[in-house]
């Protein structure tokens, strides 16, 4: 039996409906209303990280588990490797953050992956990393704004970056919960291509069949913006790594996902034409 957390979120999610086409997966979920994931293969288990009781039941005759943590200041991944090392799990795979690797990016969440890696690799169990740049579904955050008013409001409009799409680190995810040979790799996945957000605005605009305009959005304006939806440490945490992209350091394309797939990683243009009812009908 294979457990997949974060179920509710675009990569836990594609990595459970993937599994499910070919056996049982089972999967963990605070709030088991809001799983999507369904069929005869799918079992699901309501629990949270601070639920050892609830971890136990969803660990019990699982070999395999793929973790997503998102809490900036709750022990989670510890919580969840020492649930799964007394459950007998072989191997995890963690969703993590290609920054993790580098030496340049030292703000409050990479931090706090880099902590969330060693206590994972701490463990004892056989673990992989999938240390992924920026999700092209991040875009989503601009649906509201180009169905009404056909704008994108995004800070640093030509700063570069191989963003990824999720279905992409979740085929990863499978081949390595899935196959042999995986352990103990920490995986680098990018996109195809370094873009910016005024090209993918121009990508949207094709897809969409509409004129799409483009707005820098000022520092303070974006900070701002984070404040009202974040901590301080992780709103400055964006805004550093927003930096970072600025000054090119997210624009590297890596191999991985042809070499780890056998095919080549999707590029945004494909992501947006699959996820345009999102942002507004064709009108092409």
């Amino acid at each position: 039996m294979i457990l997949v957390t974060g179920v509710t979120g675009v990569v836990g999610r594609q990595v459970a409906h993937l599994l499910a086409r070919t056996g049982p997966v089972r999967v963990l979920a605070r709030r088991p209303e809001r799983v999507t994931v369904t069929g005869p293969n799918v079992e699901v288990c309501a629990g949270e990280y601070a639920d050892r009781p609830g971890l136990d039941r969803a660990l019990n005759g699982v070999r395999a588990a793929f973790l997503v943590t998102n809490s900036a200041t709750e022990p989670d991944d510890e919580r969840f490797a020492a649930a799964a090392r007394e459950a007998g799990v072989r191997h995890l795979v963690k969703l993590s953050m290609l920054a993790v690797g580098e030496p340049g990016a030292d703000d409050f969440i990479t931090r706090r992956q880099r902590e969330n890696e060693r206590a994972v690799r701490e463990s004892g169990l056989d673990w992989t990393f999938l240390r992924a740049r920026t999700f092209m579904s991040n875009t989503l955050s601009w649906a509201p704004a180009i169905r009404s008013d056909g704008v994108v409001r995004a800070l640093y409009g030509t700063s570069p970056v191989a963003c990824v799409d999720p279905r992409d680190i979740a085929e990863v995810a499978v081949r390595a919960l899935t196959r042999p040979g995986h352990e103990g790799r920490a995986y680098a996945l990018s996109g195809p291509e370094a873009i910016t957000a005024r090209q993918q605005t121009a990508r949207l605009s094709e897809v969409l069949g509409r004129s799409l305009r483009f707005e820098e959005l000022g520092l303070e304006a974006a900070r701002e913006q984070l404040l009202r939806k974040y901590p301080r440490p992780v709103a400055d945490a964006f805004l550093e790594s927003a930096e970072r992209q600025r000054a090119g350091a997210k624009a590297q394309v890596v191999p991985t996902v042809r070499e780890v797939t056998g095919r080549p990683a999707r590029p945004f243009r494909i992501w947006a034409a699959d996820h345009a009812e999102a942002f507004g009908r064709s009108q092409g």
